[in-house]
């Protein structure tokens, strides 16, 4: 038996992936922080990215040049309480805020905040959601078409 009794929260590779090259494994995350990391994962990952689950990730790129209204804040708020619904069922989601504090320098940071459901333990996840000037010019340049 463990000592803790919560091993069960899993055991996953690290994100990015890193290795130990003299003992030739995976760094591995386990428990609490391998739920940031799928966390992570899914907020990051485009759907239909993952060719063996084509319905997993959150598309929050689509939302990088919306103006942050009403509107756009409920549906950003909506698209990450689905994902992790449906893809991170160790965890409920209490409660989802974007912080616009650093709104003028193009960041906007989720929090969310959520209860591990087999230990009733609370934490907070935050998420800085936001593109770097310049990161599709290569995607763009590979496939033989001039960015506007």
């Amino acid at each position: 038996m463990a000592e803790n009794g919560n091993e069960f929260l899993g055991r996953g590779w690290s994100f990015p992936p890193a290795f130990n090259a003299p003992q030739q494994t995976v760094m591995l995350t386990e428990k609490q922080a391998d739920i940031e990391c799928s966390l992570h994962v899914l907020l990051t990952t485009r759907v239909g990215e993952r060719v063996m689950q084509p319905k997993y990730g959150c598309n929050m790129d689509d939302m990088v040049f919306e103006s942050l209204n009403t509107a756009t804040i409920t549906l950003i708020k909506d698209k990450i309480a689905t994902a992790i619904l449906y893809f991170e069922p160790r965890i409920d989601v209490k409660k989802i805020n974007l912080n616009t504090d650093n709104l003028l320098e193009g960041t906007i940071l989720v929090e969310i905040d959520y209860l591990v459901r087999a230990t009733n333990s609370r934490f907070n996840f935050v998420f800085p959601y936001f593109r770097l000037e310049g990161t599709e010019l290569q995607f763009l340049t590979t496939n033989n078409t001039t960015a506007l």
